[in-house]
């Protein structure tokens, strides 16, 4: 198995197999909305305008289970990222990422770093361009701190 055999859901509500992103490299995280870590938008989309052109791609998950910091549909949560912080990368649907009712894909990346839970919000995935997990960062892990390491995987 590979993280190329996942589907996810669009904030559309389209399926989308994440084998279209083979060749890419991929940054995957769980965000949300009303965190204290939510101005690393600003960051992402920084970094997601720098590099996509390289082949860089960033994969948002929104994620209510941390203190209900994402409320409001997948509608919502779109809207208040592409008016606040200028978002352009892919958004998906809100998700779980932790017990019951997890996202296969988070139960995948977990199982496949440290096999830890997710702690919060902005945990971030770096997956290189044959989909393999090169590196798990914590939701301090700030954006610009993931560069150098984004730039080695490209």
């Amino acid at each position: 198995m590979s993280i190329y055999d996942f589907n996810v859901t669009t904030n559309k509500g389209e399926e989308v197999n994440l084998g279209q992103y083979k060749g890419k490299v991929l940054l995957i995280v769980n965000t949300a909305t009303g965190c204290g870590f939510t101005p690393q938008y600003e960051g992402l989309e920084n970094m997601y305008k720098k590099y996509n052109e390289q082949g860089f791609e960033i994969l948002d998950f929104p994620c209510n289970q941390f203190a209900f910091q994402a409320p409001g549909d997948d509608a919502k949560i779109d809207q208040f990222c592409t008016l606040k912080y200028n978002t352009t990368f892919p958004r998906f649907k809100k998700i779980k990422v932790n017990g019951g009712g997890a996202d296969p894909l988070y139960d995948y990346l977990k199982e496949n770093t440290d096999g830890k839970r997710i702690k919060w919000n902005f945990t971030k995935f770096l997956i290189d361009r044959e989909g393999n997990i090169v590196g798990r960062f914590a939701p301090s892990d700030k954006p610009e701190d993931l560069e150098a390491k984004v730039e080695e995987v490209l």
